[in-house]
Parts: structure tokens; sequence; C-alpha cells
């Protein structure tokens, strides 16, 4: 124990960022375990003769290792794969605890911290560093590999599966829910509040772990339905069906309100700051807004915009979409151009990174605006202090990413 102890201040010292972390563990000594593990309940089962025959300062890196696996909820990551993929069962625990391995060891060594020995690397089977585990369970197999890395076995807290030494959810010394987040909270915003000392796979889970990314498509769908059936979109009058308040006018008859299919038109930002990869994305959003008014393509129409807007090519006259631009940004021709249409968009949906003036007046139909992500501030050539004005306020923002 005595060992142990200093191998985690040693830890500490040269990773202050995870002290809260690997003060939280709790240790059991077990014989059975082949070197150290973790469950979920954040209990580590340490096995004396690997404490015994591993040098202190590689010791201190299990440490890392073990508590990284907590940190990154690789347990119900790994389940949640799993259950997508349809890859239960103990003959992939190997490869998911492997993946896991990958995604921390590809990082975390280095500066005071040596890597212990048999610690697997992504390179080890020609996979490049700085994946996720998920990205890197879909590219290998653990064809003819598993006798030389029987060995490994970093517990439950790796893969989601339990161990016979494993003390169970209802055992001694876990952590509950709460103090699990607390912990993590502590560790982002220690890793936050000095981005300089951690390495980059580290600030970006500090960067996602109380900030998940929303989930970007329903959003974006929901707000296009919600603005195309919403009272007035796409709505006239009709003699077809009488007023049900004809009754209260005796000798007229007022015409009644008929549904009609809403009409759609897509402002897509080209401009040089916008990338082929987002531009691809706004592609697939068009395709959903398609969708989303019951699959009429004549009745959605699209733009491409930087700095002047194109013309406005309904999809049904287009084999295929393509988006022209690269210059600078001002999506308020954009804007212009649609409303300039006949007959006038019911919905106005502008996808842009948001580096763009907007329109000093509501559009005066309903407007979604999908935002690709950016920094909050971004340098300008003529003023180093600009801030990129936000969305107007009569419009549905929703966050792209």
């Amino acid at each position: 124990m005595e060992k142990l102890f200093a191998a985690r201040l040693y830890a500490a010292e040269v990773r202050p960022y995870l002290a809260g972390a690997l003060f939280a563990l709790h240790l059991v000594e077990d014989r059975t375990v082949p070197t150290m593990a973790v469950d979920a309940h954040w209990r580590c089962y340490v096995s004396p003769s690997f404490v015994a025959r591993t040098p202190l300062e590689e010791l201190a890196g299990v440490w890392v290792h073990e508590v990284s696996h907590l940190l990154r909820d690789h347990h119900a990551r790994s389940e949640r794969h799993a259950r997508e993929h349809g890859e239960g069962g103990p003959g992939n625990r190997q490869r998911q605890n492997i993946a896991a391995d990958f995604e921390i060891n590809d990082d975390i060594y280095g500066d005071g911290l040596p890597m212990p020995t048999g610690a697997v690397r992504p390179g080890m089977l020609g996979l490049p560093d700085g994946l996720l585990m998920e990205e890197y369970l879909n590219r290998f197999s653990m064809a003819g590999r598993t006798p030389r890395l029987a060995w490994l076995d970093c517990g439950s807290g790796a893969d989601g599966h339990a161990r016979p030494w494993e003390l169970g959810p209802d055992g001694a010394h876990g952590l509950t829910r709460q103090q699990r987040d607390a912990v993590r909270f502590r560790v982002a915003e220690a890793i936050t509040g000095r981005p300089g000392d951690a390495p980059e796979g580290w600030r970006r889970w500090a960067d996602e772990a109380f900030h998940p990314p929303q989930p970007w498509r329903q959003l974006l769908g929901a707000a296009v339905r919600a603005a195309v059936g919403a009272p007035g979109a796409g709505g006239d009058h009709t003699y077809r069906r009488p007023s049900r308040r004809s009754a209260a006018v005796p000798g007229a008859v007022l015409p009644g309100l008929r549904r009609t299919p809403p009409r759609v038109c897509v402002v897509i930002d080209t401009s040089g700051s916008v990338s082929d990869a987002e531009l691809g994305s706004a592609l697939l959003e068009v395709a959903a807004i398609v969708r989303a008014v019951g699959g009429r393509r004549d009745l959605v129409s699209v733009i491409s915009c930087d700095a002047a807007a194109g013309i406005a090519v309904p999809l049904c006259r287009a084999e295929s979409l393509e988006l022209i631009g690269g210059g600078g940004t001002d999506l308020r021709s954009g804007f212009a151009r649609a409303l300039r249409a006949r007959p006038r968009p019911d919905v106005i949906v502008a996808l842009t990174d948001g580096q763009t003036p907007w329109p000093s007046e509501p559009s005066g139909c309903r407007t979604v605006v999908g935002l690709f992500p950016r920094p909050a501030r971004r340098a300008d050539e003529s003023d180093p202090h600009y801030t990129p004005e936000a969305p107007p306020p009569w419009t549905r923002v929703v966050l792209i990413g």
C-alpha cells in the first residue's frame, strides 16, 4: 500500500488536473486481478505481485490509465456501443477493453509519466492516434491477437462487463452517481482552468463532459416542422368550405381557411468561411426539409449566398444541386432574394456560420437559422475586436454540430 500511495502522489504531481479523481478511487487488494482494474463504482482492484514488480513511475502511469477509463465513462459507452451494434457477450470484452486503451494511451504518457510495460497503442495495429473508443472498435478485429493480449484486463470500468472479483453495485466504498459526476466536474474545471497543462484529448473531454452535443438534426427538423405547421403558414381563404362564423352574420357567406402545403426557401451560406463538410451537412438538411413538407420537392427552393445571392433553384428542376460561392458573407441579399420570389415563401431556413450581417427588419415569414459552430469571437483584419452579430430575436436558432 505504501508503494501504491507513493505512486498515486507522484501521478497527482505530474498530472495535477487529475488529482481529484486519483484520490477518489478506493483501493481493494485482490490476488486474482492480473494487474490493476477498476469498476464503474470507482473501486480500484490491485494485485500485490503486480505492484511489487512494477517500478514506481510506471505504477503512477497505471494509476492515470485506470482513472482515465472512469472519467471518460468507458463502461457506459461500451454498453451503448454493444447494444447498438449487437455485440453483446463476454467474447467482445477484450476488444472493447483494447479500444478504450487506444483512446487513452495515445496522449496521456510523457512529460514525467513513463508508459507502463506492455501498454497498447493504436500504432500496434496500424491505426492512427486521436480517435475515440467507438471509432477504434469499427476499425479492427481480434482475429489472431487474443492469445498475446489475454493478460490485458482493466475491469468493468473499461468495458462494462462485470468480473468475478468485483464487489458490484451493492458493495462497500462505491461512489454514487452524484459523487461520480462531482469528481468529473472537478477534473473538468481543473483542465479548463489551465488548458495549457493538459493534452488535446483531455481538453476535448473537458469541453464536452458537461456540455454534451445537442441532437441538432432532431432539433432542426422539429424547428422546421413547427414553422411549416404554425397557424398562418400555408393558409388561404376558400369559399368551398364556409367559415363556421357565418352563422353570426345572417345573409353573408364568409370564406373558411384552407390548409395549403407551405413553401420553404433554404438560404445556404457558401462563403469562404464555410467548409466543404459543412456544405455537405447543409445538403443533407435540405433533404430533411423536403421530408418535413411531405416530400413536395416543388415547394422547396435553395439559394446559394456569399456576398451576393444566387438564383432560387427549385429542387424539382435540379438533377444535382450545386452550391456556388466562396467570397465574403452577407445573408441580407439571400433573405431579400427569397422574399422577392413569387409565390412568396412561408418559411425561410438559413444555414450559416453566423459571420454575417442580418436583416434589420423581420422577414415577415417564419425563419429558422441553423448555425455551424464557430468561436465566440473571430478576428477581423480591419477590426481585431470584431464580434459577429447574433441572429435576430425573431428567428428560431438551432446550433448545428
